[in-house]
């Protein structure tokens, strides 16, 4: 598993925060798509049956498709760096960190302008806890992704 310093870590924001959005955006318009499709299918089926422009269906769920791929691409790219999507609603990502003899996430969401939190691999964004001074000189001594 790679770990990241503290300082490579921040560098990887904007990129990160560019390819969550691209994922947040590629969700929020495949649940668009997958809603119209939903209220189509809930109309025909309290008409008892309607006419339906075939073509127009298929090229929703192809546009559906594509934006699924988008995510599930966009998600990919993230976890090839190393880094991993927690919550994507929440824009939430943990970079694995070497503190001392033990590896803990530093945890970011989108929107903080920097990394300020971590919590042990065991839990999760509730028991975050600020990025303390151990952190800063771990990082410039030298914690080297593996």
């Amino acid at each position: 598993m790679r770990t990241f310093t503290l300082e490579e870590a921040q560098s990887l924001l904007p990129v990160l925060e560019s390819l969550l959005k691209r994922a947040i955006e590629g969700k929020r318009s495949a649940e668009e798509v997958e809603s119209g499709l939903s209220e189509m299918a809930r109309r025909i089926y309290l008409s008892g049956g309607m006419r339906v422009d075939a073509g127009k269906v298929a090229g929703l769920r192809a546009e559906m498709e594509s934006h699924v791929r988008r995510v599930r691409e966009s998600i990919a790219e993230i976890d090839s760096i190393g880094v991993q999507v927690k919550d994507l609603e929440a824009g939430l990502l943990d970079f694995p960190y070497r503190l001392d003899d033990q590896v803990v996430l530093l945890c970011w969401r989108m929107g903080e302008p920097v990394i300020e939190h971590w919590h042990p691999t065991d839990s999760g964004f509730k028991d975050r806890q600020p990025v303390d001074e151990r952190f800063h000189r771990r990082s410039a001594s030298g914690n080297r992704p593996n």
